[in-house]
């Protein structure tokens, strides 16, 4: 249990250390970031959409329905994982049990497994909540971003729904994350050492995604 125990704090460490070098870098060099690229995009579109005079009316019901299906299957997909990890949990634990005293000879405890159980069950709890929240966001911008075109000059709804535009992609990127940070729960079943090595892979995928493509070595490439 003492090695677990290590395992996790090693790997919650590791995960603080790169959210903390993130953020720094985002601050220093913000078109680096993948997030900072996708805020202004947003902004972008709905100043494309609330400028265009009702013409682009269907064109942001398709946008925001695509975005509102997307999270709604990502919620359905949390709900089926917590029931899907509640109906094996019994049979995972013992095959993971039976590994690790076979090829680790590492002393394992009921109470450890219960712990680890938890947090995974507790990580797809908190993917629905995001996506959950996420979904509502979108609603609210669906009912406000065509307002512009119609309603008075006087009414600033324009920075509105990008707040909460920016709101639900945060909420549905916080959402895809937790899912990512399910894995490393997943393999730290069958061990410390699986936890670590999956922690360091994850951050890994992690740098290449929050890391907005470079423009100018891509036009490069089309030259």
């Amino acid at each position: 249990m003492k090695h677990d125990i290590i395992a996790f704090l090693l790997s919650i460490f590791l995960i603080l250390i790169y959210y903390l070098y993130l953020s720094r870098r985002t601050k220093r060099y913000p078109n680096l970031s993948a997030h900072a690229l996708n805020e202004k995009v947003r902004y972008q579109w709905v100043e494309m959409i609330m400028n265009s005079g009702g013409k682009m009316d269907i064109l942001a019901i398709q946008t925001l329905r695509n975005s509102v299906m997307a999270a709604n299957f990502m919620a359905s997909t949390a709900i089926l994982l917590i029931i899907g990890t509640l109906n094996i949990s019994d049979k995972i634990g013992e095959f993971a049990l039976d590994w690790q005293y076979n090829l680790l000879a590492v002393n394992y405890s009921s109470e450890l497994w219960q712990i680890k159980l938890s947090l995974l069950l507790l990580d797809f709890f908190i993917t629905f909540f995001f996506f959950s929240m996420s979904i509502r966001f979108f609603n609210h911008v669906g009912y406000m971003i065509n307002l512009k075109a119609y309603a008075s000059p006087d009414e600033n709804i324009y920075h509105q729904s990008c707040a909460y535009l920016n709101k639900a992609g945060a909420y549905y990127r916080l959402g895809t994350r937790a899912i990512f940070f399910s894995l490393p729960i997943i393999l730290w079943i069958f061990g410390p050492y699986s936890l670590i090595l999956s922690t360091i892979i994850l951050i890994g995928g992690l740098a290449m995604l929050d890391k907005a493509p470079n423009v100018e070595f891509a036009s490069e490439l089309k030259g």
